[in-house]
C-alpha cells in the first residue's frame, strides 16, 4: 500500500471514530444515556453502528478520558454521576473523579511518610535501590503518552522510594494502600496532562536522591504538589 493510501485510511479510520464519538456524546448530553446508566456492550455498538470494534473501542476511550463515561472490569462500561455537570461536553476540561477530601488526604499522607521516607533514604539507601528508583523513572518516560502505563510506573517510583528507607512499616503501607495510591495518581496524569514540569520534577527528585540530598528531594517533590493544588483549583472552578 502505498504512503498516500496509508494517510487517507488512517484519516478515514479517525472520522469514523469522531463520528462514532460526537453520536454517543449526544446520547448522553440528551439523556438517552442517563448517570449510572450502563452502555451497550461493545457487540452492540459496533453492530449500531455497523463499524469495526477498534472504532468503538477508541471512541469509548475518548469519553473515558473525559471521564464521563468508567469501566468496571467484568461489569462493564457506565455513564458517571459526574457527567450531571456537564450540559455540553467541555473537551478540552475532563472530569476529575477525585474528591477534593481524597485529594487533601492523600496529599497529607504523602508529605508525611514520603518526605520522611525521602530523608531515611539518603542515609539507607543502596546502590540497588538507586537503580530500582532509575528503572522506574525509565519506565515513566517511556510511557508518558499512556497516562495509565505512566502512572503505574509513578507508583513504583514513589514505591522505589519509601523502599529506599528500609522501614518495613512504611514499605507494607505504601504497598498495601497501591489500589487507592494509582487511582490518584490515574486522576491527576489524565485530567491535568502528563506535563514536561512534572517529569522533570520527577527526574530532579531522582538525582537529589542519587546524590543524598534530602532537602532538594523534599523541596522539589513539595513544589510538584503544590503545583498541583492549584491546578486541581482551577479544574473545579471551571
Amino acid at each position: 500500500m502505498k504512503a498516500k493510501d496509508v494517510a487517507l485510511e488512517s484519516v478515514q479510520k479517525h472520522n469514523i471514530v469522531d463520528v462514532i464519538y460526537e453520536q454517543m456524546k449526544k446520547n448522553i448530553q440528551e439523556g438517552v444515556w442517563e448517570p449510572g446508566c450502563k452502555l451497550p456492550s461493545e457487540s452492540e455498538l459496533t453492530a449500531t453502528f455497523q463499524v469495526s470494534r477498534v472504532s468503538v473501542r477508541s471512541a469509548v476511550q475518548k469519553l473515558r478520558d473525559l471521564g464521563v463515561v468508567i469501566t468496571h472490569q467484568g461489569k462493564g462500561t457506565f455513564v458517571t454521576r459526574d457527567a450531571t455537570r456537564y450540559g455540553v461536553f467541555n473537551d478540552n476540561q475532563p472530569i476529575l473523579h477525585l474528591s477534593q477530601e481524597e485529594f487533601d488526604h492523600m496529599r497529607v499522607f504523602r508529605q508525611t511518610v514520603e518526605f520522611r521516607c525521602m530523608e531515611l533514604a539518603v542515609q539507607n539507601a543502596t546502590e540497588e535501590d538507586i537503580q530500582e528508583l532509575e528503572k522506574a523513572l525509565s519506565r515513566m518516560l517511556v510511557n508518558k503518552d499512556d497516562y495509565k502505563k505512566y502512572s503505574l510506573a509513578d507508583y513504583d517510583f514513589h514505591l522505589a522510594i519509601v523502599k529506599a528507607s528500609h522501614n518495613s512499616i512504611f514499605i507494607h503501607v505504601m504497598e498495601s494502600l497501591k489500589g487507592i495510591y494509582v487511582h490518584y495518581l490515574e486522576e491527576l496524569n489524565r485530567v491535568l496532562g502528563i506535563t514536561l514540569e512534572s517529569v522533570e520534577a520527577h527526574i530532579k527528585v531522582y538525582m537529589a536522591l542519587k546524590n543524598r540530598d534530602a532537602s532538594l528531594a523534599t523541596e522539589t517533590l513539595n513544589g510538584a504538589m503544590t503545583h498541583n493544588v492549584h491546578a486541581i483549583k482551577d479544574v473545579r472552578q471551571n
